[in-house]
């Protein structure tokens, strides 16, 4: 079993069984409370299938694209509970797990959230492989709502037309931990590779350390 943690967008936690399916899941949507809520599921979801942390097998978390603060909630989260139990902590990009919930193979996908700050982030993707895993077509990006299209059709000049008539609404296209956590499963039951353990910002924090002092003679 896996405790899966994404706070790329809302905040989402789930334990999930290669077998079993999703397990339990809960999700808040308010993109403002992840550090309110996150100790609260984590407990929830442990509590409804009756497990201790000592009977996960790993944590996955979802290291975005997605805003500085509320992605760094999850991330810090799954790697204090994950070190706690004594278990690895593995990285996913979290659009991979909306690709990998639609179940569709050979069918490209434009993944879309909300960047925030009138910005989007944005990951390609051609499908689903013959193992049933995301086959993405780039690295995710971020851009203007206004500007996305130049960008595909630049980008992604091949699949730009598929692309742009097959994507999700940024207003409505939650994360899903447990999507993540059986897309995690499925990668390790096929030994595949998970993602790079970096956090996918892709632009700089709000607040920033300052340089080095002056000197005071």
């Amino acid at each position: 079993m896996l405790l899966a943690i994404d706070t790329s967008s809302g905040t989402s936690v789930a334990v999930v069984d290669r077998d079993g399916g999703v397990l339990a899941e809960r999700q808040e949507l308010d993109t403002r409370r992840h550090a309110e809520v996150i100790g609260l599921l984590i407990t929830e979801v442990l509590a409804e299938v009756d497990i201790t942390p000592g009977r996960l097998s790993a944590v996955v978390a979802g290291m975005g694209p997605g805003p500085f603060t509320g992605l760094r909630v999850g991330i810090a989260a799954a790697r204090a509970f994950a070190f706690g139990a004594g278990k690895p902590c593995l990285p996913l990009v979290s659009h991979d797990a909306v690709v990998f919930g639609t179940g569709a193979t050979a069918v490209p996908l434009l993944v879309v959230t909300d960047a925030r700050r009138r910005e989007v982030y944005f990951s390609a993707y051609a499908g689903l492989d013959e193992q049933g895993l995301p086959v993405r077509l780039g690295e995710p990006g971020l851009c203007k709502p206004g500007e996305l299209e130049a960008t595909i059709r630049a980008s992604f000049a091949p699949h730009a037309e598929a692309l742009l008539g097959n994507q999700t609404d940024p207003a409505n296209t939650p994360i899903s931990a447990g999507a993540l956590g059986m897309l995690g499963e499925t990668l390790f039951a096929r030994g595949r590779s998970f993602a790079a353990d970096v956090p996918l910002y892709l632009r700089s924090p709000d607040v920033t350390v300052p340089g080095a002092p002056k000197r005071v003679s």
